[in-house]
């Protein structure tokens, strides 16, 4: 199985309401392996519960699954971490039609909340939070950002992959990916609504 941190925190950080704790927590996910338990506060182990589910309802859902489907059975279990990264391209080129703030300023808002919350994030997702909001997030607004996204992580990865080919397969398949998208964002986002009003 491929594992390891995802790409996709637009997406994670836009499903996550207004609650600092539940952001923050969703944020840091992928950084956070094993039972919660009380190894964090409530509300932040609720965000990162909420990461969680959120994975496994993209998993089960219909839309997520003929996007990871469009593309090329080469890519084989990384088509599952292209569709994640494919979203978030979507969701920033489009964001106008999903949220009331511009983008850079919504950035700069969230990443005052993580950056206040950061005694409780991994060490390595510490390190990560510049480079997530300064280059990674607004990078995937392009085609060619996302391309790029994907060669430099095809390069950390220590075994051979394919990953870095996977800016071609976004443009080959784009107007369906975007709308797979555009079916899963509005149940995805029903979803995480109804488990944050828990």
């Amino acid at each position: 199985m491929v594992s390891f941190p995802a790409m996709n925190y637009l997406f994670h950080l836009y499903l996550s309401g207004d609650d600092p704790a539940i952001l923050t927590g969703n944020f840091m996910g992928d950084f956070v392996k094993g039972p919660l338990s009380d190894r964090f506060p409530e509300r932040l182990s609720q965000g990162l519960a909420l990461h969680r589910r959120i994975d496994s309802y993209a998993q089960g859902h219909p839309a997520f699954t003929a996007s990871r489907l469009r593309i090329a059975s080469e890519f084989g279990l990384y088509r599952g971490i292209l569709v994640d990264l494919y979203y978030d391209h979507f969701l920033a080129s489009g964001w106008r039609q999903w949220h009331e703030e511009p983008l850079p300023v919504y950035l700069e808002r969230v990443r005052k909340i993580v950056e206040g919350n950061r005694a409780l994030l991994p060490e390595a997702l510490q390190r990560l939070v510049p480079v997530i909001f300064e280059d990674m997030i607004p990078s995937y607004l392009t085609t060619d950002g996302i391309a790029g996204a994907l060669q430099r992580m095809s390069r950390r990865v220590p075994r051979a992959n394919p990953l870095g080919g996977g800016g071609k397969e976004l443009t080959r398949n784009y107007q369906a990916l975007q709308q797979d998208f555009l079916e899963f964002l509005p149940e995805v986002q029903r979803y995480a609504s109804d488990f944050r009003l828990r």
